[in-house]
């Protein structure tokens, strides 16, 4: 598909999706009539059905995806830590099936969630259910992580109470929880403009985190990632290096607390 069509189609798809609509599974019923094959064969062969359970776009897709927001964070995130190897990590919301079973993987890890979690079997995964638009007693910490998550604060969408000003809330607190010269790792999505995808997520100019007063007052940028729009990662780059038109990228920051007087 070329890409002037893609600028066309992208902004019904997007209108469909607000709408809870995946206009992806509709346009896989195309396939239905290689299905009506596939099983008519199978019935030939002398295959015994027990249900029906038809599922027609794996037909055009791909073994899975090696690029993207998550992909890239998780696994470089999980990195940064491993070498870095602090004494303690708590991770703040988190994919649990993603950036947190890398970590726990190897070391363990302190989740902090608002959501329920399920009693984890792995014993690397030490869950605490908690807020943290509001203070949180975790003690003090030399290695943090928030990866994909302060977006969400207070819009609502995973049961938080509304709050316009959640993210800033939340970026306070996960500051306070980083012991001096301990290290937060903090992702989001990153755009031309600061915006409000609702209930969705919101989307920031990538320099808006660091005129937050808690980051401007003890925290000092160490390392900047970043993924484009393609889906493709850009290592140790300057936040100028973002492109200015870009739409939905994902900013991947190190920061490091430094001593306040």
């Amino acid at each position: 598909m070329n890409q002037s069509l893609k600028r066309i189609i992208k902004p019904w798809a997007l209108a469909l999706l607000n709408l809870g609509l995946d206009p992806r599974k509709a346009l896989s019923y195309k396939f239905y009539p290689k299905f009506r094959k596939d099983k008519s064969e199978w019935l030939k062969q002398g295959g015994k059905i027990t249900h029906n359970y038809m599922i027609l776009f794996d037909y055009s897709d791909n073994a899975g995806t090696s690029k993207g927001h998550y992909f890239h964070q998780d696994l470089l995130v999980a990195k940064l830590i491993n070498e870095h190897n602090p004494k303690r990590h708590i991770d703040i919301a988190s994919r649990v099936d993603g950036f947190v079973a890398h970590v726990a993987s190897y070391r363990e890890i302190e989740v902090v969630d608002v959501r329920p979690l399920e009693k984890s079997v792995h014993e690397n995964i030490k869950f605490r259910q908690a807020d943290l638009m509001n203070s949180q007693d975790l003690g003090k910490t030399d290695s943090l992580s928030c990866l994909h998550a302060i977006e969400h604060f207070g819009l609502g969408r995973y049961t938080d109470p509304i709050d316009v000003d959640g993210h800033k809330k939340g970026i306070t607190n996960l500051v306070n929880l980083v012991e001096e010269n301990g290290r937060m790792y903090i992702s989001f999505p990153i755009g031309k403009n600061d915006e409000v995808h609702f209930n969705a997520h919101r989307v920031f100019h990538p320099n808006t985190i660091l005129k937050h007063p808690s980051i401007e007052k003890s925290m000092r940028l160490i390392r900047f990632d970043f993924v484009d729009d393609n889906g493709d990662l850009h290592l140790s780059k300057s936040i100028e290096d973002v492109d200015t038109d870009t739409q939905f990228g994902c900013g991947i920051y190190t920061f490091e607390k430094v001593l306040t007087s």
